[in-house]
């Protein structure tokens, strides 16, 4: 063999390298729409058996890449070109950061010999990545490539997981290196575990403040599912006696009908807890900034990042640590003492079912409403009552959301998926995206408001290419109304319109234009079966559900967003 064809052979570019580490990684597929800048990754991916998954917004990518994440625990991935491409995906890299979600953003960038000239999508990627990721950075070498792939990666799980972004010169990407001169990092030994378990003496604090409280609450959030939690959790509540409640992805820890599992009753036992445990959720918006917890009530806060616990609300307990490790230690700390101090709660979940079965008396006119244009409150309980065990539930939208995260529960663990925090519109299709593809054994259940639905919804055409069929549901009112009821409140009724009123759209058109299932509904009493006739049709699918302009949910009526 020809000495240069042998040296040629023993020769690896800058985007087989990037691939070789994303394979050591465990990422399967990659979320990407194609640019110059980036081409060799494709061809590494190719090589190394990792799916390259082609979407029309880059916007899309990176929010497939989050949704990703989410569904298994490991990291997305998304790979976007320079410039536009790189700033287009943004906001998917912003929602996955306030939602603390694991992935990396590779985006292309001009030739290092290029510099300051003025290439072909020539931005300053990392200082607009910096402020809304874990880690930034400019890889300078083809020999460096893989390495700072696996730093990027390491970085998402400093702390409560997050976003790291890389960009790549299109020259580093390209040149290729003796393949001895790059690190490779081999799979499972480039990082550690971050699982840490708390400081044992407030482990043993916290048992004992548990076993000794006669109303105490928990809440349960999105880290007990990032954490992989359900199990401690479960065994918390039940073997302590503790009414648990569920937010964002920590929704399905308990499935309904369990007698832990409190939904309605959240702000009364909030107000009237002696002990509230707050798991895995800030002190934000969601939580009134901490407002919303009993002031004489002992509170304790979980949380895997440090400067999240005691912010914007003092707490009389925090620990630091894994959900899961966390949780189980209690329970063992708190077993054998004074049976848990489970017998004497009884009266207590009592009281909270009441008021539980109170606010349900109150609304069940309107989730049984016959009315035409349909309550939003028919529409989510006829969803609620179409899921399965295997059904995972997303929810893109302002409004209908608000309505529905009062009436859907999801029946298992890792079932239930929202923007989070950043309250993104728009992350409904990506996220069926990649929770058919990681999942495809699973029912997916969208409900999208027309608004939302508009931002991403020409990746439909994605799910029809990609065969991956769902149940969407497009609560359609024609309007941004978590929006409009505010400016009406302000405003006044003449002013209420201004700037947030969509076209009768038929989205059920749009998706038999596309190659799916598309029906409209315009009686209560068709969404059952027009819901069964979409899983039914197996492909991706939209039932245009036209509902009532002027109902509004009650946390949009009461601007709780905005408190």
């Amino acid at each position: 063999m020809p000495e240069d064809s042998q040296d040629n052979q023993n020769l690896v570019s800058g985007g087989h390298l990037v691939a070789k580490a994303l394979k050591a990684e465990g990422v399967e597929r990659i979320y990407t729409l194609c640019g110059g800048h980036i081409i060799d990754i494709y061809d590494g991916c190719v090589d190394e058996g990792i799916d390259v998954v082609d979407v029309r917004h880059e916007q899309v990518a990176a929010h497939a890449a989050d949704g990703y994440a989410r569904i298994t625990g490991k990291p997305g991935c998304a790979v976007v070109t320079a410039g536009p491409g790189t700033t287009d995906a943004v906001t998917g890299v912003a929602n996955a950061f306030r939602a603390e979600s694991p992935m990396l953003l590779i985006g292309g960038q001009g030739a290092h010999s290029q510099h300051k000239m003025g290439s072909l999508q020539d931005l300053p990627h990392v200082d607009m990545m910096t402020p809304i990721t874990k880690f930034a950075a400019t890889v300078p070498d083809t020999a460096r490539a893989a390495d700072m792939v696996s730093m990027a990666f390491r970085e998402c799980y400093h702390g409560a997981p997050g976003p790291s972004f890389l960009e790549i010169p299109r020259d580093v990407l390209d040149a290729k290196v003796p393949a001895d001169r790059a690190r490779v990092p081999e799979a499972g030994r480039y990082r550690a575990s971050t699982r840490a378990g708390g400081d044992p003496a407030d482990i043993e604090k916290l048992a004992d403040l548990l076993v000794h409280a006669d109303k105490p609450a928990i809440l349960l959030g999105s880290q007990v599912w990032t954490t992989r939690a359900t199990d401690s959790a479960t065994e918390l509540v039940r073997t302590l006696n503790i009414p648990a409640y569920m937010n964002g992805a920590g929704r399905g820890t308990l499935p309904p009908g369990d007698p832990h599992h409190f939904q309605l009753s959240r702000r009364y036992a909030f107000s009237n807890a002696d002990l509230i445990v707050i798991v895995g959720t800030p002190f934000d918006f969601r939580m009134g900034y901490g407002k919303r917890l009993s002031p004489t009530a002992t509170v304790v806060q979980i949380d895997l990042d440090y400067r999240t616990v005691g912010k914007n609300r003092d707490v009389d307990l925090g620990i630091v640590g894994d959900a899961s490790l966390v949780l189980k230690a209690v329970t063992e700390a708190a077993s054998g003492r004074l049976n848990g101090g489970a017998v004497k709660r009884k009266a207590w979940l009592d009281e909270l079912r009441a008021a539980e079965q109170t606010s349900i008396e109150k609304r069940l006119p309107q989730l049984k409403s016959d009315a035409s244009p349909i309550h939003p409150y028919r529409l989510v309980s006829e969803i609620n009552d179409f899921l399965t065990e295997d059904s995972v539930y997303i929810g893109d939208g302002g409004d209908i959301v608000t309505f529905s995260g009062q009436v859907v529960q999801p029946r298992t663990p890792g079932h239930w998926m929202d923007p989070g925090p950043l309250g993104t519109l728009g992350v409904g299709v990506p996220f069926v995206l990649a929770a058919k593809q990681a999942r495809p054994d699973k029912e997916v259940v969208a409900l999208f408001g027309d608004g939302a639905f508009s931002l991403t919804g020409w990746d439909f055409e994605t799910l029809v290419r990609y065969n991956l069929p769902f149940v969407g549901i497009v609560g359609n009112n024609s309007s941004m109304n978590q929006i409009r009821y505010g400016q009406k409140a302000k405003y006044g009724d003449e002013r209420e319109r201004v700037g947030n009123t969509l076209g009768d759209v038929h989205y059920d058109k749009f998706a038999r234009m596309l190659g799916g299932y598309g029906e409209e509904v315009r009686d209560p009493a068709d969404i059952a079966p027009a819901l069964r006739r979409a899983r039914e049709s197996g492909l991706p699918s939209l039932i245009n559900v036209w509902v009532d302009p002027d109902a509004y949910a009650p946390g949009t009526m009461n601007q709780t967003m905005y408190k």
